[in-house]
């Protein structure tokens, strides 16, 4: 029974290891562009975009589906950052341990 409550308090302990690196991982960011820098996005680690900004050469009003294709590719580079840099980061707590939902 003393082992069962020594899992039981490090399964707590770990847990609490995750909430705290999952807040901060709100506030790290990371970015991504496309067109050569002409579209940037950043994202912070709880998946959520913080910024996009595009420079004023990529905006043609002739060629709208392209600017929309450069949002779009930037912005999935972005998410995908973040949830390495998540990835990466609970990783590091759990030992290699896929627990689901992380």
């Amino acid at each position: 029974m003393q082992n069962m409550s020594s899992m039981m308090k490090q399964a707590q302990k770990l847990q609490k290891k995750m909430l705290k690196t999952q807040e901060e991982l709100k506030i790290k960011t990371v970015e991504a562009s496309a067109g050569g820098g002409m579209v940037k996005v950043i994202a912070n680690g709880g998946q959520k975009i913080e910024s996009i900004v595009l420079e004023r050469e990529v905006v043609d009003p002739e060629d709208i589906e392209m600017l929309q294709d450069l949002v779009m590719a930037a912005v999935n580079d972005a998410l995908k950052k973040s949830q390495d840099m998540v990835s990466a980061e609970m990783g590091k707590l759990t030992g290699g341990l896929n627990i689901p939902g992380m």
